[in-house]
This record gives C-alpha cells, sequence and structure tokens, in this order.
C-alpha cells in the first residue's frame, strides 16, 4: 500500500520482518507535543503492538529506550522495547493498551487510580542511583520557565514586559531555582501525569518517560495531583499529597520530615513547571501548529495565582499575571 507519508513507508517495510510477515494493519495510536509519532500495529490474528516513529534529525530513541529498561528494572510497568532501529528512528513496543487515566479517572475511582500511581512513583524513586540520568540543574530549570516570557508572554499575549516587571519576574525565578535545587533528588519521569498513565494490568502503564532526569522529589508527585488536563479540589489534592508523603517516609524516601516544608517545596515546584508548560502550550501552537494545547492554559493561570498569593515571596508574580493578562 503506498502512502503520501514517507517516513509511514519506511515504518511498515521495517515493520514486516520484526513481526515474522504477518499481516498488520497501522492506525495512529496517539498525539503527541513532540515531533515523535506512535502507530498502532495490529495483527489480522489480533495480538497489537506500538510502533514509535522518532525522526533522527528531531528527536533521539536512546533515552526512551534507557529510561524503559530503567523503568522495568524499578518495577514500573512501562512499554517493553521489543525491537530497534536507531539510525531510523523507530521502535517496536509492547502495547499497553488505550485506555489512558485521563480518559478514565472520575470522582468514583481517583483515589484507587492515584494510589497506584503513587505506589508506582515509590518503586521509581526508590531505584535512584546517583549519575544514571541527566541533572535537572539550574540551566534546565530556567531554561524551562524561560520559555514563558518568551512564547506566553511575547508570542501569544504580544506583551513586552517592563524593565521593572522583567525584574520581578527574574527574583521569583531565583525563588523558584533556590527551592528546587534544595530538595532531596530522587529520578524524576518529569511528565507524570494522567494523559500519560494508561489503566491496565499491572496499574499503571506508564508512557512518555524519555525526558526523565534525577532531580526534586516533588516534581513528578506534583505533576500528577495538578495536572495540565483536568483540576481537582484543594483538599483532595492535599489528602493525595499527604499520602504521598507518609508512604515516602515509610519507605524512608528523603522527603521533608515535616509536611509543611514538603507542601512549600511541592507548591513552589509545581509553579515553576506551571510557568514551564505555559510557554510550552503557546511554543507548541505558534512553532508547531497544534493549538489545542491553548485551550487548557487558563488552568495553568489558574494554579499560578493560587499559589503565588499564598505566599508572601511569591506575591509580585501575582500582581504579574494580573498586569499582563
Amino acid at each position: 500500500m503506498i502512502h503520501a507519508d514517507v517516513r509511514r513507508d519506511a515504518l511498515e517495510r521495517w515493520l514486516g520482518p520484526h513481526l515474522h510477515g504477518a499481516s498488520f494493519t497501522l492506525t495512529p495510536a496517539s498525539e503527541d507535543a513532540s515531533f515523535r509519532r506512535y502507530w498502532r500495529a495490529t495483527l489480522d490474528d489480533g495480538p497489537s503492538y506500538v510502533a514509535m516513529d522518532a525522526p533522527p534529525d528531531q528527536e533521539d530513541c536512546r533515552p526512551f529506550v534507557l529510561v524503559a529498561r530503567m523503568l522495568a528494572e524499578a518495577g514500573v510497568h512501562a512499554p517493553e522495547v521489543l525491537a530497534q532501529d536507531l539510525d531510523q528512528g523507530f521502535l517496536l513496543l509492547s502495547d499497553l493498551g488505550t485506555r489512558t487515566y485521563l480518559q478514565e479517572i472520575n470522582n468514583t475511582n481517583a483515589a484507587a487510580l492515584f494510589a497506584d500511581a503513587t505506589d508506582a512513583l515509590l518503586r521509581w524513586q526508590l531505584a535512584t542511583r546517583a549519575g544514571a540520568l541527566p541533572p535537572y540543574d539550574e540551566a534546565l530549570l530556567r531554561r524551562e520557565m524561560n520559555l514563558f516570557p518568551e512564547w506566553y508572554v511575547g508570542r501569544h499575549l504580544k506583551r513586552e514586559l517592563s524593565e521593572a516587571q522583567k525584574a520581578s519576574l527574574e527574583k521569583i525565578f531565583q525563588l523558584l531555582v533556590k527551592s528546587a535545587l534544595a530538595q532531596p533528588v530522587v529520578y524524576v519521569h518529569r511528565d507524570y501525569m494522567p494523559r500519560n498513565l494508561m489503566v491496565c494490568d499491572p496499574n499503571p502503564g506508564v508512557l512518555d518517560f524519555q525526558d526523565a532526569v534525577l532531580g526534586p522529589i516533588t516534581y513528578d508527585m506534583v505533576s500528577l495531583v495538578r495536572d495540565a488536563f483536568i483540576s481537582w479540589e484543594e483538599e483532595r489534592v492535599l489528602d493525595w499529597s499527604a499520602r504521598y508523603w507518609e508512604k515516602a517516609k515509610r519507605a524512608n524516601l528523603p522527603v521533608a520530615g515535616d509536611f509543611a516544608e514538603f507542601w512549600r517545596a511541592f507548591e513552589w515546584m509545581g509553579l515553576q513547571r506551571h510557568l514551564k508548560v505555559l510557554g510550552i502550550f503557546a511554543r507548541i501552537n505558534y512553532r508547531d501548529g497544534k493549538p489545542k494545547y491553548l485551550a487548557d492554559t487558563p488552568r495553568f493561570i489558574e494554579y499560578s495565582i493560587c499559589v503565588s498569593k499564598r505566599y508572601r515571596e511569591l506575591a509580585p508574580l501575582a500582581r504579574l499575571l494580573d498586569e499582563i493578562a
């Protein structure tokens, strides 16, 4: 079958021998905010696999292969890499199904699903080995936050910050970097949210982990419960976070001994992520032509204002967000 999509044609040819010549149908498996594409290869006799197409001039498959193995070794359910061609940017993966947490979660099952996700996160963090992943250092933290003034404020809002506003934002960045770097370091998935978790057995299946780093211990938990695509009542966020903190303490993970200290670091870490995501969603729209993510930016503005107003040191950010809105 001939397709206008040259890479899809090449992927189909590559899959043939890895599927032992069996007849299969290739259909889109999921959308991605990056240049990667995922296809579901369904054999005529029933079984299915997932094929990743990651153009090597834009994406590197090696981190995905490495972290998939690390997650499996930690006892976390991640896709198994069944075949790979790093030069072409093709991977053949086991299929974790079609039921994402984001699709399935509701007020009734959220506690059980988040309990499973928290337990998997603890196993991942307990597997931490120094030097095994790149560091979530100041340069990376700042590079992420700088997406906010460049893409969200400058490109999306078409606003130019005054010198006073720039200075105010820089002070906020300094505070957030200092807080993040003061936290104990563990493995960080970096996008541990319901869209990247699958309802399956064992639960959850974990996806989109190729950007994993060694970084702040609160990062993945705040990503899970203060998500890009779904919001929860603050009482539930507090309860789930406290349950994680209690389990982490019992597992001898290096969380703060006082919950108030943990919660402050959690909220400040979430604020760093929210500013980053505002910039990323704007960039995805204007650079990559994927507009749907912009619809969720009000959620992140609300997160950011709420957190900023709770802490005297961060109050200037709340004022800045009001000024540029």
